[in-house]
C-alpha cells in the first residue's frame, strides 16, 4: 500500500496482492446498512446494481463503493522525537499568549479546545505554539476547513510558519496530489479519505457551511483523528448547539478582542426597498452607485450577495459605471476564482461582488462591506458577523464601514448586531481590566 496515512478504497479480489495493510474494513456495514467511508445509511430495498450489490449513493464523488469492496489504511506509528523548524516572526498579544499557552496545557492533558475568537483576532497564529509541539514528538497535524478559500489562505502561512515541513493543500482540484506528510491543510471534504490518521486535528471555522449541520462532515472529522488524538476547534460564531454539545469534553476559551485591540466595526443598517431589483432600472441603482462612490473614496469594496444569479445580474448593471479592469465577480462557479480573490488581495480592483464563499477566513486589506439583502434567508446571525469582520482586520485604521442594506428587519440582523456591539463591550472591559 503506497498511501500511507490515508485510506484507500479497493475491490475484495485485489485484496491479496497487499501484503502491508495493517487495517482492513468492509467498506459497507450491510448488518446496519451504513456506509463506512461517509456514514451515511442505504437501502438494501433501493441501493442496488443490477448483480445485486449494494452501494452508497451518498459519497459516489468519491467513488462508488460496494459490499465487494473494503476500506485500507496504515497507521503511522512513527513518533520519533525531532526538531522543527519554526519560523514565525510574529509576537503575541498578551490575551493571545494566554490562549496559545492554554492550547499547549490542553493537549499535554488529552482535553479538546475551543477557541472562540472574534474575526481578526490572529487564530491562526494562536495554533502555531500546538502544531510545533504535536510535530516535535513525531505526531501528525491536520488543519481542515469547510471553506476552500479559507484553506487556501492558511496554506501559505503555515509553509511559512513550518518550513521544513513539506506541507500538503488538499482540496478537490488541488494542484498537488495525495502524498504521505506530517502536516496537512485541507478542506472537510478530503478527510472522507483519511482514517485514524491525526494526533490533532483542527478544524477551522466549524460553524461554517457545508459542515454546519452536515451529519456526512460531522462522521468524516471523527473517522480522521486517531482514537487518542485530539481536536481544536476554532470560531468566532460558535452556534448554541455546538456550544452545548462540547460543553463537558472541551475546554472552552473565549478571546473578544482583536489582535490590534480596535473595535469590531458595528453595521450601519439601511433600507432599501428595491435591493432585490434594483438592477433592472438606473432609478432602482441609483442608492447603491452612491454609496459605492462614497465607499471608495478610502477603500475598495467588497459587495456581498445572496446568489449567484443575482450577483450577475448585479455586476452586469454596475459595471457600466466603473472602468472594467477595477471592478469583477467572483463566486464557486468561477474557474478563476483564486486569482480574482487574490487580485483583490492585491488591490487591483476596487469593487468585488461575491457570494458568501468569501464571508469568513480571507483578509483584504482597506476594504469596506456592502451586504445586498441582508434579510435573505441565506445570511444567518453567523454569517452576518463573519461578513462584518472582513472589515479592519490588519493594517491601520482606514475608516472602513459595513452596511447591511434591506427591506425587512430580520432576527438575524437583529441579533448580529448585538453579538458585534457585546463583543466590543466585553473587549472594552477586558481592556480596561489588563490596565
Amino acid at each position: 500500500m503506497d498511501e500511507l496515512g490515508r485510506q484507500i478504497a479497493i475491490s475484495k479480489k485485489d485484496l491479496p496482492t497487499l501484503s502491508d495493510t495493517t487495517m482492513v474494513r468492509e467498506a459497507l456495514d450491510v448488518d446496519k446498512g451504513q456506509c463506512q467511508r461517509c456514514g451515511s445509511l442505504f437501502s438494501q430495498e433501493k441501493h442496488f446494481l443490477p448483480n445485486g450489490n449494494y452501494y452508497c449513493v451518498a459519497c459516489l464523488q468519491f467513488g462508488r463503493l460496494t459490499n465487494e469492496d473494503v476500506l485500507l489504511s496504515k497507521e503511522d506509528n512513527d513518533y520519533q522525537q525531532r526538531k522543527v523548524c519554526f519560523d514565525w516572526q510574529g509576537t503575541f498579544t498578551p490575551p493571545q499568549q494566554e490562549i496559545a499557552d492554554s492550547l499547549l496545557k490542553n493537549n499535554k492533558k488529552k482535553q479538546h479546545s475551543l477557541v472562540w475568537a472574534v474575526t481578526g483576532s490572529g487564530k491562526t497564529e494562536m495554533i502555531f505554539p500546538i502544531i510545533q509541539q504535536v510535530l516535535s514528538i513525531g505526531g501528525r497535524v491536520g488543519i481542515t476547513s469547510p471553506r476552500i478559500d479559507v484553506c487556501r489562505e492558511l496554506f501559505p502561512r503555515i509553509q511559512q510558519a513550518f518550513p521544513e515541513e513539506n506541507a500538503l493543500l488538499l482540496y478537490g482540484n488541488s494542484e498537488e496530489k495525495y502524498r504521505y506528510n506530517k502536516l496537512t491543510v485541507c478542506t472537510t471534504h478530503q478527510l472522507f479519505h483519511f482514517y485514524h490518521a491525526f494526533d490533532l486535528l483542527i478544524v477551522d471555522e466549524i460553524d461554517a457551511f457545508p459542515y454546519e449541520g452536515n451529519q456526512q462532515l460531522r462522521f468524516a472529522v471523527r473517522q480522521a483523528r486517531k482514537p487518542e488524538g485530539l481536536y481544536v476547534y476554532l470560531t468566532a460564531t460558535p452556534s448554541q448547539s455546538l456550544l452545548a454539545e462540547i460543553q463537558e469534553t472541551f475546554a472552552i476559551m473565549k478571546l473578544p478582542i482583536r489582535y490590534h485591540q480596535r473595535p469590531l466595526i458595528v453595521p450601519e443598517v439601511y433600507w432599501y426597498e428595491h435591493w432585490a431589483s434594483c438592477y433592472q432600472r438606473k432609478w432602482k441603482l441609483k442608492k447603491l452607485l452612491r454609496l459605492l462612490n462614497e465607499l471608495l473614496q478610502d477603500n475598495a469594496v467588497l459587495v456581498f450577495c445572496p446568489s449567484i444569479a443575482y450577483m450577475k445580474k448585479l455586476y452586469a448593471a454596475v459595471k457600466a459605471y466603473f472602468p472594467p479592469e477595477l471592478i469583477a465577480c467572483v463566486s464557486s462557479q468561477d474557474e478563476q476564482r483564486k486569482e480574482k480573490v487574490q487580485a483583490m488581495r492585491d488591490q487591483v480592483y476596487r469593487v468585488l461582488f461575491t457570494t458568501t464563499i468569501l464571508e469568513r477566513g480571507v483578509t483584504f486589506e482597506k476594504v469596506s462591506v456592502i451586504i445586498m439583502g441582508a434579510n435573505h434567508p441565506i445570511y444567518t446571525k453567523s454569517a452576518l458577523v463573519q461578513i462584518a469582520g472582513r472589515v479592519d482586520r490588519k493594517g491601520e485604521f482606514n475608516g472602513g464601514r459595513v452596511v447591511f442594506f434591506l427591506n425587512q428587519q430580520t432576527p438575524a440582523i437583529r441579533m448580529a448586531c448585538q453579538e458585534i456591539k457585546e463583543m466590543n463591550k466585553l473587549a472594552k472591559r477586558w481592556r480596561t481590566n489588563a490596565l
